[in-house]
């Protein structure tokens, strides 16, 4: 199972074309719209937030809201292409007075992709690498989220850190408390700084980062292989993460802190009960051992590095005239952490749902369910 997409940030429209989704699974519409929903807020996001209104339109693979297992075509409309019909057309003639980007922005694709590609105008390369891209990526998501639905997974995410700002290690994760906040963070208290911080960045010109969490429930262990390094789901959970714009660290688990442990305080011990079979004291693991699930909740966290697009732009080069000068300034967010986490679930979702048709079949989502079942039975779930 895999989808690619395609589309600029300010072209037509955004698709996203996905391949190898098994035969009768329910899809919702309306739940996929809710995630792109979920990843236009956020406290912090900019000013295209209030012109774009994100649904999906599904164009090929689903019949009657059932999967056909064929490829399924998902398109989202950039409703701010009404004002960018001149600059960004499909067809004839650039126009006369086109403004080319000719000042990239320190840390974004800018410069390196006109290197890349001998372009004189970065807007070629930033149209594709912003991170508007991502809203097709949700769309595909929530194909993938479908699956796991059927199969009792769910995929969720919440912020962790903004800037100096962290959640208590102690807080209480509640589903309802995430989405009830402007940050994804379940705390209240926690939050309004967050949201103080954001205000102070905007209010300098600045822009901020942070780290958010990805948790799955409700996987069968053995979901991986570690037989090959690329077949790891390790491996494979940590390329998809780093897909996304901004992504700098991923960890599973106690990840880097494991660095700093003695061995007898990172890994589970494992025992045995007969009510629930093998259980661990912990899941210090993050839900990964030996680059398969163990059956313990899936816990990915991602730093996020600050957007590069700042009010008060840093120096850079003229690529025409090779001088010094500030970078281009595109409309962009102060913070987009609680977005990039809609867009890891979706990110995360995919790879699991490959996981489980690369385990259990691909053809029909009852003989999934049905092998599924008993593999479970097999190892005493």
């Amino acid at each position: 199972m895999e989808f690619v997409t395609a589309g600029e940030s300010h072209g037509p429209a955004l698709t996203a074309i996905v391949s190898g989704m098994p035969a009768g699974v329910s899809i919702d519409i309306d739940a996929i719209n809710r995630d792109l929903a979920r990843r236009q807020g956020g406290y912090g996001r900019g000013g295209r937030q209030k012109i774009e209104h994100d649904t999906a339109q599904i164009l090929s693979g689903v019949r009657f809201s059932q999967t056909l297992g064929t490829p399924i075509t998902l398109q989202v409309v950039n409703d701010d292409f009404a004002n960018w019909t001149d600059r960004m057309a499909t067809n004839g003639e650039a126009p006369d007075d086109l403004k080319r980007e000719t000042c990239p922005r320190p840390g974004h694709a800018d410069l390196v992709g006109m290197l890349k590609i001998a372009t004189d105008d970065a807007r070629d390369i930033l149209e594709r690498s912003s991170a508007r891209e991502t809203a097709a990526r949700v769309a595909a998501g929530g194909i993938a989220k479908a699956l796991l639905a059927e199969l009792g997974v769910e995929v969720y995410s919440y912020v962790r850190r903004i800037g100096t700002v962290e959640l208590p290690k102690n807080a209480q994760i509640g589903r309802a408390a995430i989405e009830a906040s402007e940050c994804r963070c379940p705390d209240e208290e926690t939050t309004q700084a967050m949201k103080a911080l954001i205000d102070n960045a905007r209010a300098d010109g600045e822009s901020l980062g942070g780290e958010f969490v990805v948790v799955a429930d409700g996987l069968v262990p053995g979901l991986g292989s570690y037989a090959s390094g690329p077949d790891r789901l390790t491996s494979r959970l940590g390329a998809a993460a780093f897909s996304i714009p901004a992504i700098k660290g991923v960890e599973f688990g106690l990840g880097f802190e494991a660095a700093r442990r003695p061995g007898s305080l990172v890994h589970d011990s494992i025992y045995y009960d007969e009510a629930c079979g093998f259980t661990r004291s912990g899941n210090n693991a993050g839900g990964l051992e030996g680059g398969m699930t163990n059956g313990e909740p899936l816990v990915m966290t991602c730093a996020m590095k600050p957007i590069p697009t700042m009010m008060q732009p840093l120096d850079t080069v003229d690529t025409d005239t090779l001088m010094p000068v500030k970078a281009s300034k595109e409309r962009s967010d102060v913070c987009a952490v609680p977005a990039a986490a809609v867009v890891a679930e979706a990110e995360v979702a995919f790879v699991l749902a490959d996981a489980y048709l690369e385990k259990f079949g691909a053809d029909v989502i009852d003989d999934i369910i049905a092998a599924r079942d008993a593999y479970r039975e097999r190892i005493a779930l």
